[in-house]
């Protein structure tokens, strides 16, 4: 969208599988996105990535976007919002013309983009983004701009990111019942980049895995856009239930100890230090339990092991195989385990680093890490244009009533029945 069509206010959301999180931002005098109010609340009805409770996961949007408007002390009518399920899938399509073989003008080339609407269509799934990539004359591939340039054939190649169909109407259906509209719906590998990587990176080739709760997203970025993509259902919970499991705690109990004392590195202390944690279902005076972290470490390391294993088999699945460079960057709530880079660093054979999102103004340090790249990334892309993008952003939406008060009389109408 351009700067100049941008909202005064900007309502930024995402929904995952362990939180929900949103953003009120507006624009500065440079068109920059401001950050006047932020909102979070834990997720529920999310199952991997999928919503499985759309009442759950609608009081959950819903209390989030309120906890966002209330600090800034503003009211969105509408969202962006971000989805990272499974079912993302990317693609090229091809669209040419013939064109007589007098010199391109721009009126050719919005000709050949318009017939290329109908070619990005995909069954049983709704397209998200389509953005040309490299243009055709007549045999000559890779054309960057190929207005004032002769030729008789003139084609594009679009890259497609579609999702499937229901489960996307799923969250266009829970935002629009917790009274917001929907602006559009960004494909979550395309706002983390925007958030995490570099222009030189994502020009140059890049891999970024996005690991997230319950789904990691693996995608590649190069010539400036994101070029193929995979979906694993596995995520840093997995970890969190593997130790909850192991040693009979409660996942909340299992989520501090793998922040506090996990890493995906082992250690020669691992043996002489020890974790203490309460068991499932203790009472009160109950003996705690003594796990030392060379066991912790086990548990952490074989579900790591797997997930390390999984991106690798997509990054080759998807080509990303070359023998040196090819930097791959890890973000996601998942980054945020000790020494994971450095352990992926050693099985990937390849440069990792954790992206973290750029900073924004008025952006708070809780909202900085890289478990937040899809929801900054978000606001970021509403002041990018994107009008090389042929179906991005979708039109603004109706909406099942207005801001803050709408929702409040929602709620009250529910306690009331």
């Amino acid at each position: 969208m351009a700067k100049h069509d941008a909202p005064l206010l900007i309502g930024a959301l995402d929904i995952g599988s362990s939180k929900v999180s949103a953003l009120v931002c507006t624009l500065d005098e440079e068109g920059r996105p401001r950050v006047l109010g932020t909102g979070q609340r834990q997720s529920r009805g999310v199952k991997r990535g999928f919503i499985t409770d759309m009442e759950a996961t609608e009081v959950a949007v819903r209390e989030a976007v309120e906890q966002a408007e209330r600090m800034s002390q503003q009211n969105i009518e509408d969202v962006w919002a971000s989805y990272g399920a499974g079912g993302l899938s990317s693609g090229l399509a091809t669209v040419e013309v013939e064109i007589g073989g007098h010199q391109i003008e721009p009126s050719d080339v919005d000709a050949l983009l318009e017939s290329g609407r109908g070619a990005v269509d995909r069954p049983g799934q709704v397209v998200l983004h389509a953005t040309p990539a490299l243009y055709t004359i007549d045999d000559v591939h890779g054309v960057r701009s190929p207005v004032g340039m002769h030729a008789s054939r003139l084609g594009v190649d679009i890259h497609v990111i579609a999702a499937d169909e229901a489960p996307l109407r799923n969250v266009d259906l829970t935002i629009r019942q917790a009274h917001l509209g929907v602006r559009a719906i960004v494909a979550s590998p395309v706002a983390a980049a925007l958030a995490c990587l570099s222009n030189e990176e994502r020009d140059l080739g890049v891999a970024l895995v996005e690991l997230g709760a319950e789904v990691t997203n693996v995608s590649l970025h190069a010539g400036g856009m994101l070029v193929a993509l995979r979906s694993i259902p596995l995520g840093a919970k997995d970890i969190t239930d593997d130790i909850a499991a192991a040693f009979g705690v409660r996942r909340r109990d299992a989520e501090r100890i793998k922040c506090f004392h996990g890493s995906a590195m082992t250690s020669p202390r691992d043996n002489h230090e020890v974790v203490e944690a309460l068991p499932i279902g203790s009472e009160d005076g109950t003996e705690p339990l003594r796990i030392s972290r060379a066991q912790l470490m086990t548990v952490i390391r074989q579900r790591v092991e797997r997930i390390t294993a999984e991106i690798d088999e997509a990054l080759k699945d998807m080509g990303f195989v070359k023998p040196v460079g090819g930097q791959v960057v890890l973000t996601g709530g998942g980054a945020e385990l000790k020494n994971i880079a450095d352990y992926m660093q050693g099985v990937l054979g390849r440069a990792v680093r954790v992206g973290r999102p750029r900073a924004i103004t008025g952006l708070p340090d809780a909202h900085s890490g890289p478990a937040f790249s899809s929801l900054v990334g978000l606001a970021i892309l509403t002041t990018q244009s994107r009008s090389d993008d042929l179906v991005f952003p979708r039109a603004r939406a109706e909406r099942a009533g207005g801001g803050l008060l709408a929702r409040m009389v929602s709620i009250m109408r529910g306690n009331k029945a």
